[in-house]
């Protein structure tokens, strides 16, 4: 089957560099299938999992918690705020992760609509992050 070039890279370091045949990518608006030959765009994530297709099946679950992703017919370039492997994620850290995010967002009640925009992002993927910790 034909592939692309997935690169996942993270602030830390680079993730995941590999000839892949799919990956699916939360897209702020909603999943988004990623193929060889895919129409070039620029698209902003929001946190979520990417899951990676090899040999026909999902070979690699990766938490985001955010970025974008440059897509072209021959690679995939996400730039990840944060990501982590959705094995190593913790269960305790994703619920402390949680609780910092709902006491920022309440914080921010009397903020700018922008930074409210943005502590609420953070606590969607704090929420995503839990659900797939409790998964793992």
């Amino acid at each position: 089957m034909a592939t692309f070039q997935l690169e996942l890279v993270s602030p830390e370091k680079l993730l995941l560099s590999r000839a892949v045949e799919m990956a699916v990518l939360p897209a702020a608006e909603g999943e988004m299938g990623v193929l060889p030959g895919h129409a070039p765009m620029i698209v902003t994530l929001r946190g979520g999992v990417i899951a990676v297709t090899e040999g026909g099946q999902i070979t690699e679950r990766l938490f985001v918690a955010g970025g974008f992703a440059e897509v072209t017919p021959d690679r995939c370039t996400v730039l990840a705020d944060e990501a982590t492997p959705v094995r190593q994620l913790s269960k305790a850290a994703a619920e402390a992760r949680l609780k910092d995010a709902e006491a920022a967002y309440t914080a921010a009640a009397n903020d700018t609509p922008e930074k409210r925009d943005a502590v609420m992002a953070k606590l969607l993927a704090a929420r995503v992050a839990v659900t797939v910790a409790e998964a793992a």
